[in-house]
């Protein structure tokens, strides 16, 4: 659950998000906004659940505000806090929904019970959303079973003529047609796990409910449970609905979904969208591409929303029972499903001793596939196998794994631990590649704007998400880490440029020549020009 406080006092902003026992309502993050037009820039970057507004401020009042906030997110719950007993504001509150209106200072009990009731509010309706009756119901229906049976087939590239697709299109009720789409996949992360095998399928159909009513606000959805585990939405904008940036849009909406299924199934996803594609002839590859960016960028960490930037080439499928059926061994290892591959492994291994085949020619058959595998997933990967298996190659070189089942199944998982531990690797690199970029850009624009949403606009990323990946890689954020540039930079115009305060300010990236003078005094306890003169 996350709150924001607003109001243009900051002494209000600090001492209600400091000061109060938020926690205890479970509450984990409290957001502060000095401003309407702050305040509306946190909302459209993060999975804001309650708004306390103040009722007067410059820019707009709290009214105002819930007005611009509804058009953003209906389901946000909006207390107001006023300094006045003012009939006509208390009654505009009410007529916009909001929660409660506040004199100022409210004691604990009036705001933590406004907290309250906004938080009962939310669980009422998003448990709604996600209760076990809609679910099951859900699953008694053929319908979504048809639709996703389609959708499916779209994914493994079976084609059909216009007129085909229009017809089942309609018969379905699907509310898509030719033209622009994107794609998310949501895949459910370790806290999910302890339900395999007993309600499993309820989660992921509770998970469905809560995408499908977030998404479905503005866009059309079709969703299903594909091969790999993944949930995946088909997503199309509502016709007559204008807006100017969907990807922002997609982004925002695929946070929400996070945050809902962490608050009421207390489980975490990860989201992989697609930028607009045509639907449906760029479907499969569309979808090929976002099953191998969990692989190749996510990897093995969680909670991430990431979007595929559309330079990713697709993964190509793989063709006995076991080893060549569905879903195929470099499939999974596309996926980065690694436990899946080994246990796709295992399976294969005993239908071979189940068959009580020991010939050579059993053993190549299906060494041939694995290692076909094997090496095309390291190609893809802009290496050879030998890279990254080593001392494993000369095994598979001299035939000497091939001369059994059980020399080939340790061949087998030897090589699959290794290319799993190289795509690891990969991942963190491509990780480093982002922190890089955005040093660079930070190096280069430090006298522009470097706020997170340009930096994360620049590489292409969620601005949370970039924060989440930089701390990772670095540990520090990257306000901390452009705050140190800015003074580094500060400190070494000063010693060695003839440069006005007032010069190397703009410079560093700060408007207000006064405001710098503050953070370099209390960075450094002396102003610049005392630094400058040595003092």
């Amino acid at each position: 659950m996350q709150l924001l406080i607003v109001d243009d006092e900051a002494h209000w902003v600090d001492n209600l998000s400091m000061h109060k026992p938020w926690h205890t309502l479970g509450i984990e993050h409290v957001h502060r906004a000095y401003s309407a037009r702050e305040a509306l820039q946190l909302i459209s970057t993060n999975p804001i659940d309650i708004v306390i507004s103040d009722v007067l401020m410059p820019e707009m009042t709290g009214i105002e505000l819930i007005e611009r906030i509804r058009e953003q997110d209906k389901r946000i719950k909006c207390i107001i806090l006023s300094g006045h007993a003012d009939f006509e504001y208390a009654k505009e509150a009410l007529r916009h929904h909001a929660v409660d209106y506040l004199l100022k200072p409210p004691t604990n009990e009036e705001l933590l019970g406004a907290a309250q009731a906004a938080i009962d509010q939310l669980k009422a309706e998003w448990e709604s959303v996600s209760s076990n009756e809609r679910t099951q119901f859900a699953l008694r229906e053929n319908l979504p079973l048809l639709r996703g049976q389609l959708l499916l087939s779209t994914f493994r590239g079976e084609l059909m003529s216009e007129e085909e697709w229009m017809r089942k299109l309609d018969m379905y009720d699907l509310p898509f047609k030719n033209g622009d789409c994107a794609l998310a996949l949501v895949r459910l992360e370790d806290e999910f796990g302890q339900y395999r095998g007993n309600g499993h399928h309820l989660m992921e159909y509770a998970i469905i409910n809560i995408a499908e009513e977030i998404f479905q606000e503005f866009m059309g959805v079709w969703s299903v449970k594909e091969e790999h585990g993944y949930l995946a939405f088909l997503l199309q904008l509502k016709q007559g609905l204008a807006v100017e940036r969907p990807d922002i849009l997609l982004e925002k909406l695929a946070m929400q979904i996070q945050a809902k299924v962490k608050q009421f199934l207390k489980g975490a996803v990860s989201i992989v969208v697609t930028e607009p594609f045509r639907f449906p002839e760029e479907l499969p590859e569309q979808y090929r591409q976002a099953t191998s960016y969990f692989r190749q960028i996510v990897g093995d960490e969680q909670e991430f929303v990431m979007k595929v930037d559309g330079t990713q080439r697709a993964a190509a499928y793989g063709a006995l029972d076991v080893i060549h059926g569905h879903p195929g061994l470099l499939n999974l290892a596309e996926a980065g499903r690694w436990e899946a591959a080994e246990e796709k492994l295992a399976a294969a291994f005993a239908e071979l001793e189940d068959k009580g085949s020991e010939s050579w020619e059993h053993c190549l058959e299906v060494g041939f596939t694995i290692s076909s595998a094997f090496m095309h997933l390291a190609h893809r990967n802009g290496h050879t196998l030998a890279d990254l298996i080593g001392a494993e190659m000369e095994l598979l070189q001299n035939g000497e794994a091939f001369t059994s089942i059980g020399k080939l199944r340790k061949w087998s998982l030897n090589a699959l631990a290794k290319l799993r531990e190289g795509t690891a690797h990969d991942a963190r690199d491509a990780r480093s590649l982002y922190i890089q970029k955005v040093k660079d850009y930070v190096d280069e624009h430090l006298h522009l704007d470097v706020s997170l949403r340009t930096l994360a606009d620049y590489v292409n990323l969620h601005p949370t998400h970039l924060s989440k990946i930089y701390k990772l890689e670095t540990g520090e954020g990257i306000s901390d880490y452009i705050f140190s540039v800015r003074m580094e930079r500060a400190c070494h115009l000063l010693k060695t440029t003839d440069k006005k305060i007032y010069e190397v300010s703009a410079d560093v990236g700060y408007l207000d020549p006064a405001y710098f003078i503050k953070v370099f005094k209390r960075q450094f306890d002396v102003t610049p020009q005392e630094y400058r003169d040595g003092r």
